[in-house]
Parts: C-alpha cells; structure tokens; sequence
C-alpha cells in the first residue's frame, strides 16, 4: 500500500471533515435543533435509497472495474441509478408523506449518477480523482448554500436541500466528462451475464451495508417516534461526532479495498490489513480522547444551548466508535476477497440487538438510552468481525501498537506534506 497515497486521502478526508463540521455547526445554528433533526432524517432517508442503487453503482462498480471494459458496465450503472431514484422515493411517499418528497427524489437520482462515476475511479485506483471529489462534494455544497441564502434570500432549511441538489449536479457533469473520455461509445453493451454479475455481488455487499446503517441509524427514526423530532437533531450531533472520528478508519479502508481488488498475494493483504487496523485503532483512541477534554459548554457555545448534552453523547458513544473503526477495517479486507457473509451476520446480530432494546430502553431513557443501544451494537457486530478475522491469521497485541519504524515512517511523510 503505497504511504502517498494513504497520506493523500487522509489528508483530503481531514478537510471533508472540517467542511463537514462548519456545515454542521452552521446548520444548527441557522435553523436550530428542529431544522437540524429535518436535515437528518431526510438524508437518513436518502442513505436508505442510496443503499438499493448501491447495488450496481457502489462497490461493485469498484470490483469490476478491473474486470471489465467501463463500457459494459457504465450503462448499468446509470440505468439502475434513474430508475431507483425515482421509484424508491416514490415508495416512501406513500408511507410518510413529506414537503421534502420532491428534493429526496432529485438528491436520489443525482448522488447515484455522481457514485456511479466515483467508484469507478476507486476501481481503476485512481484515488487523485476519488480524494478530489468526495472533497468538492462538501466545497461546492457550502459555496450553493451561501449563495441560496445570502444572495438568493432562501433561509428556510429549503436551501440545504437546493444547495446539496445543485452540487451534486455541477459534480456529476464534471466527473462524467472525464469518464466519457477513457470511454467509447460505440462500444457500450449490454450482457446479461455483467449485469448478473454486477447484481450478484452487489446485493450481497449491500444487504451488510444496509443493515450496519439500520444499526447506525435506526435510533433516529425510534427517538422521532418516541421523544419527537427535537431530540433526533440533538442526538445527530453526537452521531456527527462518531462518523468524524472515523475518518481515519474510512480512509484506509477505501485505500486498502482498492489495493486488495488489484492484488492477489493474501499474505501481503494481511499484513496491509493489520497496517490499516493498527493505525485506525490509535488514531480514533486519541480522537476519542481529545472529543472528551472538551468541557461540555463549549459545546453548547458552538452549537447552540439546545445541544449541551453533546459531551455525554459522545462519551456513551466511545466505546462503539473504537469498535467500527477496527471492524471497517476488517469489514473491507473481506468485502476485497469477495467474502461476503460474515458482512450480513454481523450486521443482522448488532440490527436484531438494536430493534429488541429500543422498543423498550429508548422511550425510558431518550437520546442517554439510544446512546448505549448503538454503542453496545456497535461492539458486538464488530467482535465478531474481529473474531473471524483472527481465525484465519494469528493474532498479536503489536497488531493494535505501531512499530517505531512505522510512526517514524509516518511522522516523516506527514512533515514533509
């Protein structure tokens, strides 16, 4: 695995994440924790479509990037991006109307084109292009919302939604420009056995995927049920806070995922794998550390006072947060060599943990109860990935200490940057 380019993509990973936080801190403070709660649960809502197109234009766009020419693929890519983005939407508007019904269709149909293109390039380890995009979709994300709400007037939590609309717009011309270029057009086709393939490995791929945001995000739609949107808002920061700290995690992995799919020595997969987790592991720790120092009234200074419980959240969440950022490790080696059950298993055990005790902990105890449910979930779908892991190789405790010559290594890459 190439330092550079591991360095590259936590560097553009760092970025997202204070893009990610100003649009955070923001967000709460222009339209308060019921605003806030809106936001979340209707991207909850386009995580759950995204999951469906996913399927032809998520990791098995990746995986067989190698495998086939762009022009046997692509097409199914887009095809499937359409018709889930419309149809799934659509579906969801029967079940629980919303004013927001019209934006999550567009945002459906426009985030599937745009991850169509972007794992691809994953595929073809092309990470300069993959770093570049995931940073711009935050950039040009602030940059609409700026000028919908100061130039354009629009301050209802309408211009979050418009501003997301239009960046996702603006990113998949552009990145469709420069995959069309490697691309004949003429020679695009359309196999039944690609798209038996691309199916194939997809849905099993996304069923894990699925069900681990079910485990992620399911206190959210039991907290509206039970304790009312208010408390989702206030609870989406703490769950902020968690997917920031993994940004270490989630950067190795996708470096590692696309290392994996173009090598074929398992050995070397291994050893990169416990590379990954070993860094992964004491990054989140100190992350973790540095997110608890912080007296909880700064939290509500930046916030707002509506969000004062921030602290305690997080301190709930820790145990949870240290357990996913090794399993996504782990979690991407398996997806790598196409070993996909031990994905659905854990996740199926942390969903059924997580469904059982909110029905009876989160109307007792609120956002403290939902808290511990996700925390306890996390642990126990992430030991069993752990435990499986090390069945197949041997473990040791230098697998979670770096050497000296790797933080040396490290510390060397990183002052030169």
């Amino acid at each position: 695995m190439k330092q550079k380019t591991i360095l590259k993509t936590l560097v553009s990973r760092f970025l997202i994440l204070i893009l990610n936080f100003g649009l955070v801190i923001y967000s709460t403070n222009m339209w308060g924790s019921e605003g806030k709660g809106v936001i979340s649960i209707v991207i909850a809502d386009l995580t759950i479509i995204s999951f469906f197109a996913n399927i032809f234009v998520g990791s098995s766009m990746s995986y067989f990037a190698s495998k086939y020419r762009i022009e046997e693929i692509l097409p199914f890519a887009y095809l499937w991006s359409v018709a889930i983005g419309i149809s799934v939407p659509l579906i969801f508007s029967f079940n629980h109307a919303s004013e927001y019904s019209g934006y999550l269709m567009a945002l459906s149909v426009l985030s599937s084109l745009l991850a169509a293109n972007v794992n691809l390039f994953v595929g073809q380890q092309n990470m300069k292009m993959f770093n570049l995009y995931t940073v711009l979709q935050q950039v040009i994300h602030i940059i609409f919302i700026v000028i919908i709400v100061y130039a354009v007037k629009i301050t209802s939590v309408d211009a979050y939604f418009m501003a997301q609309i239009s960046c996702f717009g603006v990113l998949f011309l552009m990145s469709t420009f420069q995959v069309l270029k490697y691309c004949n057009l003429k020679q695009i086709v359309f196999s039944k056995k690609t798209a038996g393939q691309l199916f194939d490995y997809g849905w099993k791929i996304q069923l894990s995927t699925f069900l681990q945001f079910l485990n992620n995000r399911l206190s959210f739609y039991f907290l509206e049920y039970f304790r009312g949107i208010v408390n989702v808002g206030i609870f989406s920061i703490g769950v902020a806070f968690s997917e920031a700290i993994w940004t270490v995690s989630r950067s190795l992995s996708v470096v590692l995922y696309a290392d994996i799919l173009n090598n074929k020595n398992s050995n070397e997969a291994i050893e990169k794998t416990k590379v990954s987790l070993r860094v992964s592991f004491l990054v989140t720790l100190l992350f973790i550390a540095i997110m608890l120092m912080i007296p909880a009234r700064l939290y509500s200074l930046v916030f707002g006072k509506d969000f004062s419980q921030t602290k305690e959240i997080v301190l709930y969440l820790s145990p949870g947060i240290l357990a996913i950022a090794v399993s996504n490790i782990i979690g991407y080696y398996f997806a790598g060599i196409n070993k996909l059950r031990i994905l659905n298993v854990k996740s199926v055990i942390g969903l059924i943990f997580t469904v059982i005790s909110s029905v009876f902990v989160i109307p007792k105890w609120g956002i403290k109860g939902a808290c511990i449910i996700t925390s306890v979930s996390y642990c126990l779908s992430s030991a069993l990935l752990f435990w499986r892991f090390y069945q197949i190789t041997e473990f040791h405790l230098h697998d979670f200490i770096l050497s000296r010559a790797e933080t040396n290594l490290l510390l060397k890459k990183f002052l030169k940057k």
